[in-house]
């Protein structure tokens, strides 16, 4: 089969190429300004890719089109429309599809489904899930919202079915919508044996109202899960409390709250498992962070339920590389008097912006530099964040920072008064230049450069790390 992809560029859409290609079909896309790590991928993957959307594509008579939700019927101020291939598509009367749908029903079918759903940490989740049934000899098949260091691509089939057996096939679980044609978030595609909720908070303002219209999803992935069926949730969160009281079907493991079923007692990298209360496991390990020892739990308890034991979970966790882009060092630049490290982060929510940087000191104690600065560099890029729906929570997420400078080009909300309550230790810059202007005259040697934006940020990780290596040269 012969499948065109519209928004091949993105992590799902791109992840989603990878397996196709994989599965022996021929692959084609189109995307625009199409960055690192998916670009990459793709290339790597020998996928052809188009620039733009223009409705010449058409020519290419795929025999499916497979549509992702950066795709929609919006015009542009001339009256044209802004995707003139879905346009195309529409008028010929085409074959299309969305990617969950396209996914669920050509790649999961017949598969030991494991979704990682959750506000946070879904991406780290699933990539640790799929590390520990790789380790554990179960050759998983995968497809991560980003690129695992551990496996240096972000989608893989894995060990196909049988039909004496459900081959288990892990896969990142977003609530986001699935295409302008089908308002359901993407996971009711994927119909999970076992379903992570790792925990739930109010996001992407530009296509759920409240809290409440979140939770109600949640709550329709949980139909979708049998009876034999796993919901792992997170016992810290009020929000999936209330989305299980709306009814589960299924075996119920909690992690996280002193009486839950899996808890950890010990520092973030080096803990005890326990399993209601007895030891089961200890994981020491690289990461960082209280939010990485709870998706560590998460991620033991899924795949305990598919026969993987904690010890060997927490063995694998104990040479778990990471994810890009997840407290990535991107680079470190020798100054007299000390080190720069420049790190690139995907945090763009507050609370995720909150525990990036909590995960960083805690990562600095441990080292005995807890005296060297932080600076925040950050865009509000996500749709929640352009809105301002949550710019009172900003100076709360960067209050661990010694500096926070913010990209506030293209906002319509005033992120100077947002940050007003940071005083002097906030700046805020209309572009890139002047961000970088700014930082480069606060940075001292030992300080950490924290990156964070859920887009390529203009390559600042990049102009920052060239100035520094200059100002090394020139000293």
């Amino acid at each position: 089969m012969h499948i065109h992809i519209l928004g091949i560029g993105g992590t799902f859409m791109g992840g989603l190429a990878a397996l196709a290609r994989e599965a022996g079909h021929r692959v084609t896309g189109c995307d625009a300004g199409v960055y690192p790590p998916m670009s990459d991928q793709l290339r790597a993957s020998g996928i052809d890719l188009i620039e733009g959307y223009g409705a010449d594509q058409l020519a290419l008579r795929p025999d499916l089109y497979v549509v992702g939700n950066v795709v929609s019927r919006a015009r542009l101020a001339d009256g044209s429309p802004k995707f003139p291939l879905m346009e195309a598509i529409l008028d010929a009367g085409a074959r299309y599809t969305s990617g969950p749908q396209w996914l669920g029903e050509h790649m999961l079918h017949g598969r030991h489904v494991l979704a990682v759903a959750g506000t946070h940490g879904k991406t780290t989740t699933t990539a640790m899930l799929a590390w520990i049934l790789a380790h554990a000899g179960r050759e998983p098949g995968f497809l991560v919202g980003g690129v695992p260091h551990d496996f240096g691509v972000s989608a893989r089939l894995g060990r196909l079915p049988t039909p004496d057996e459900r081959t288990p096939f892990v896969i990142e679980a977003d609530e986001y919508d699935t295409a302008f044609f089908d308002k359901r978030s993407k996971f009711v595609h994927y119909r999970p044996r076992t379903a992570v909720l790792n925990n739930l908070e109010f996001d992407h303002a530009d296509i759920f109202d409240d809290l409440a219209a979140i939770e109600r999803q949640f709550h329709h992935l949980l139909r979708t899960v049998p009876a034999s069926g796993r919901v792992i949730a997170n016992g810290l969160e009020e929000s999936l409390t209330r989305v299980l009281h709306q009814g589960c079907w299924s075996e119920l493991r909690t992690f996280g709250a002193t009486d839950s079923d899996y808890t950890a007692e010990g520092e973030p990298q080096d803990f005890t498992v326990l399993r209601r209360g007895q030891p089961v496991a200890r994981v020491r390990w690289s990461l960082a962070g209280v939010h990485n020892q709870l998706n560590a739990l998460a991620a033991i308890a899924a795949a305990e339920h598919v026969g993987v034991d904690p010890a060997q979970a927490a063995e694998a966790l104990a040479a778990f590389q990471g994810v890009r882009r997840r407290l990535e060092v991107r680079g470190r630049v020798a100054l007299p008097g000390g080190e720069v490290t420049v790190y690139d982060d995907f945090a763009h929510h507050p609370t995720a912006i909150r525990t990036t940087i909590d995960g960083l000191r805690r990562r600095l104690q441990r080292e005995g530099r807890a005296h060297e600065r932080i600076l925040a560099i950050f865009e509000p890029r996500s749709n929640t964040m352009k809105l301002g729906t949550m710019k009172a929570q900003l100076p709360w997420a960067l209050e661990g920072a010694e500096r926070a400078f913010c990209h506030a080009g293209g906002l319509d909300w005033d992120a100077a008064a947002a940050l007003a309550p940071l005083g002097e230790r906030a700046k805020v810059a209309p572009d890139i230049d002047t961000l970088v202007t700014q930082v480069l005259a606060t940075v001292q040697p030992g300080d950490h450069l924290l990156c964070m934006s859920n887009g390529s940020f203009g390559g600042v990780h990049e102009r920052l790390l060239a100035a520094l290596r200059v100002r090394a040269g020139a000293q």
